[in-house]
């Protein structure tokens, strides 16, 4: 049996010495790109990050629980007098090159929209964002469904607040503020039709933390954003994250279409979102919703946001009383978690046909192999899975994973572990 590919986080040091060493390499008289005086202004980093439960709710106005990954997206960048963008990225060998005014939808391609988008929706929202010369080098796994464009955008997001004197990101409305520029700069400039729920765990997340995310229109950022205590070293377990290395992508038009189909059963529905049918009125809608003889895809749609928002309310409720204490875990607690666990997954596989083959094994073999519960995470259509597992088992459960896609002919999958981490913020 080959040993599992483990993915490991990159201390804060290590990420900031790899992206200064960049930078000096990228900007000199010799580059491409033309010299740069002076150093950069500074380091920032963002997390890329996992969701506990609360999948494909965030668009629905439902709730979210995500967690921060140890694993970061790490940028250095110095400001400009002019309104010139200048990036580069360890990840490519195409540097990128732009002006700010020539910025806007339709405009920007490839991964450089996740870094102009940012600037340019900052200046739409009145904020004095000019040029930049900037480098990005990331341990958050791409195309994984580690919400690794997120990372990116709210690594910059931060920056920018930082040497543009915007003060964003000092308290939690500031920080809210950015969460907004970046997923616009997902939704309009990247093309991505995400919820926000990336954004908001990449900013507003904090180390041994879950974050509850209540995506309701209009609520102050102190309602909208709650920390909830989530530490699993302290009673022997961890989150394992499982990379199926079946490739996501949320720009070819299945998220779009799981989105349509929500605001087409809400309109069927007469209700602004999802979220307003409870769960005791769920069996009703669907009648409803028969009558229309509309489709039975959209029928399960609907299920599926709101079975998904009450499992997160009763997992966080779970949560907030306490996974266990003195080092010894609640087990009919846990068991609990891992069942709520275990019920999102079959709802995303069954009613919102989200799921591949790959994951699915992920998460069966998962199981099999003693986790306590196990779901996709992210939009899906590929990425990655969780497993709430026991500290003790984590080898084993890794082992028996990489064996079952070995048994099936598939890419090996990778592994990383997932403790709650810190958010966006300045490294040096």
């Amino acid at each position: 049996m080959s040993a599992p590919q483990w993915l490991p986080a990159w201390d804060r040091a290590e990420g900031t010495e790899r992206v200064r060493d960049l930078f000096a390499r990228t900007f000199h008289d010799d580059s491409d790109l033309g010299p740069v005086p002076g150093t950069p202004d500074g380091v920032w980093s963002a997390p890329g990050r996992v969701n506990l439960i609360g999948e494909h709710t965030d668009y629905n106005a439902g709730l979210c629980l995500p967690t921060a990954l140890p694993h970061r997206t790490f940028v250095a960048l110095e400001r400009r007098d002019d309104d010139v963008v200048r990036i580069a990225s360890a990840q490519t060998d195409e540097p990128w090159t732009a002006r700010l005014a020539d910025v806007h939808p339709g405009a920007v391609h490839g991964w450089a929209a996740y870094v102009a988008g940012v600037a340019w929706a900052l200046r739409e929202a009145g904020y004095a964002v000019g040029g930049f010369d900037a480098v990005i080098d990331s341990c958050v796994p791409f195309g994984a469904s580690l919400s690794s464009s997120a990372a990116i955008e709210c690594a910059f997001a931060a920056a920018l607040s930082d040497v543009f004197s915007l003060g964003l990101t000092d308290d939690d409305a500031g920080r809210t503020a950015l969460v907004d520029a970046a997923r616009r700069a997902e939704n309009e400039i990247a093309g991505a039709p995400t919820g926000g729920l990336d954004q908001s765990a990449a900013m507003l997340c904090d180390e041994g933390q879950a974050l509850l995310l209540d995506f309701r229109p209009g609520l102050a950022p102190a309602d909208f954003a709650q920390h909830v205590p989530f530490d699993l070293a302290a009673v022997g377990l961890t989150l394992l994250v499982v990379d199926s290395r079946a490739p996501h992508q949320l720009v070819d038009g299945q998220y779009a279409d799981r989105r349509a189909s929500c605001e087409t059963a809400a309109n069927y529905l007469g209700v602004q979102d999802l979220r307003e049918i409870a769960p005791a009125d769920l069996d009703a809608a669907l009648d409803r919703l028969a009558e229309y003889d509309v489709q039975d895809s959209l029928r399960r749609r609907v299920r599926h946001v709101v079975t998904e928002t009450a499992r997160t309310a009763e997992l966080v409720d779970l949560v907030r009383g306490g996974l266990g204490t003195g080092g010894v875990p609640d087990e009919a607690v846990v068991a609990r978690v891992g069942e709520l666990m275990n019920a999102s997954h079959a709802s995303l596989r069954d009613d919102y046909d989200v799921t591949v083959r790959e994951t699915d094994l992920a998460v069966e073999a998962s199981i099999a192999a003693g986790a306590i519960g196990a779901r996709m995470t992210g939009g899906g259509f590929g990425g990655s899975t969780i497993a709430l597992v026991r500290v003790a088992d984590v080898e084993r459960v890794a082992e028996e994973v990489a064996a079952a896609f070995a048994a099936q002919g598939l890419t090996a999958p990778a592994f990383l572990l997932g403790p709650p981490s810190a958010a966006a913020g300045r490294d040096a």
